[in-house]
């Protein structure tokens, strides 16, 4: 138990990391009047879990502490919907109803057909 802890404890440090650098990049880009790099990083996050959640079982047999450290430390920190949550939160609460709604819709319309795109790409492939 605990060489899986520490599995998924390195891959949720590198995980974080990468969302953070994403969202920044993101931002960078697009500002921050829309929550585009955390609708980024779940967008992206879905659609590599759909795409790995097939590759580390099916094609590369990973051990259960490397599919753990990839899926659950990587991903699960990588993407961020406790953030989408109090974002469209605080869209709310500045009367931006709009663009809360589109925020909601966007993240699981586009976040379930990602992860469905991954996992279907991954089969072709497998």
């Amino acid at each position: 138990m605990l060489k899986t802890l520490m599995f998924i404890a390195v891959g949720g440090a590198f995980g974080a990391s990468l969302r953070f650098l994403s969202q920044a990049m993101v931002y960078e880009l697009f500002g921050k009047s829309f929550p585009f790099g955390t609708l980024f990083v779940n967008v992206l996050g879905s659609f590599l879990m759909g795409l790995l959640s097939i590759f580390l079982v099916e094609k590369f047999n990973l051990s259960a502490e490397w599919h753990l450290a990839i899926l659950v430390g990587v991903l699960g920190s990588f993407t961020t919907f406790s953030t989408f949550s109090i974002e469209t939160l605080v869209l709310f609460e500045q009367g931006d109803v709009l663009k809360a709604m589109a925020n909601i819709f966007l993240s699981v319309i586009v976040c379930i057909t990602a992860v469905w795109a991954g996992a279907y790409l991954a089969k072709q492939i497998v």
